[in-house]
């Protein structure tokens, strides 16, 4: 490769270098210029050294002119090198000037990188935004269930974005006044006739303390008439009770029955003792007549015995259940 060669191949480079950094700096510098956006040349071609999008910085500088804000092009290079939304920020700062919002750079920015939308909270700021809770149900003191369900109407508050709570705390806080002022009412008819109590009530509580939002109205758009819990809870504790007194019951029959066995063991015991006894009595009186104890008439005389002792057993088997006329006694 000859030196001509090379010298060529280096121009080519410079050409292709000049027109990537120098020629695309032009292009946006005179845009920058003939919109009355102030600019710098070599600061936009550093731009490209400091990994920052040089049109992005020119657009939003050139937007921000043409409102009538001044910004600064290095606290636009600091908001994105801070992760921020460069555009989204100038935007919001317009909208907050058209509107006549005391919004300044610093706030927005700070806003912004706090994860919050600044353009949509000053347009919320001037169109309020309606967010519509949940069904909350709450039973009031004659055990009738109500579910309401209630739009509120909150507008942003720029001072109190930062750090302040969101939509959900306005949708936990709202629930909880509804449930509180259903609860306190000693009838359900009383929040069916009017449910602008609710609205008045919650309201008096000043929900919107500590948030991003401020609450200009909450209205209550729908209320149904829901379960008999007080009925359900009676009728749970008539159950519990049933139950409680059928297991005392068993427990009793259990121990009924437990003494009932124990009972008929005991007599199995005594019955197997008897039996046992009686079988000894043949061996006492073989014993007997080998010592000369028992004679042999006394032994038929109390065969005797035991026959009349079993005649009388079957007589009076036999009749036992049956009734005798009585006889009339005699005069004399």
């Amino acid at each position: 490769m000859t030196l001509t060669h090379i010298l060529f191949i280096l121009l080519f480079i410079a050409v292709i270098l000049f027109i990537y950094f120098i020629g695309s700096a032009i292009s946006l510098w005179v845009q920058a210029l003939v919109s009355g956006a102030s600019v710098g040349l070599f600061n936009i071609v550093f731009m490209r050294f400091r990994k920052i999008p040089p049109k992005l910085i020119v657009n939003a500088k050139i937007m921000a002119s043409k409102a009538g804000l001044e910004i600064s092009t290095n606290d636009l290079e600091s908001h994105y090198l801070a992760g921020g939304d460069v555009m989204r920020v100038v935007q919001a700062l317009i909208a907050a000037d058209k509107a006549n919002i005391d919004l300044i750079f610093n706030r927005a920015v700070a806003i912004d990188l706090a994860g919050r939308n600044v353009l949509e909270a000053v347009q919320m700021s001037v169109n309020p935004k309606v967010i519509e809770t949940p069904m909350v149900a709450a039973m009031a003191k004659d055990g009738i269930q109500l579910r309401a369900i209630s739009r509120v109407t909150v507008r942003a508050n720029i001072e109190r974005l930062v750090g302040g709570a969101g939509e959900e705390t306005i949708l936990a806080r709202v629930g909880e006044g509804i449930v509180t002022t259903i609860g306190s009412s000693d009838s359900h008819k009383n929040v069916l006739e009017n449910p602008d109590s609710i609205s008045r009530r919650v309201l008096e509580k000043g929900l919107d303390s500590g948030t991003a939002y401020e609450i200009l109205s909450i209205d209550i758009a729908d209320v149904d008439v829901g379960k008999n819990i007080g009925a359900e809870l009676e009728t749970d504790r008539a159950e519990a009770d049933k139950k409680i007194a059928q297991a005392k019951a068993e427990e009793r029959r259990a121990m009924a029955y437990a003494a009932e066995q124990e009972m008929k063991a005991r007599v199995q015991e005594m019955r197997a003792k008897v039996v046992e006894a009686e079988a000894e009595v043949p061996l006492a009186m073989a014993e007997a007549f080998r010592s000369g104890n028992l004679g042999i008439m006394d032994y038929y005389r109390m065969k005797n015995i035991e026959a009349d002792t079993q005649m009388r057993d079957t007589i009076g088997k036999t009749d036992e259940g049956k009734e005798y006329p009585e006889t009339p006694d005699s005069e004399e």
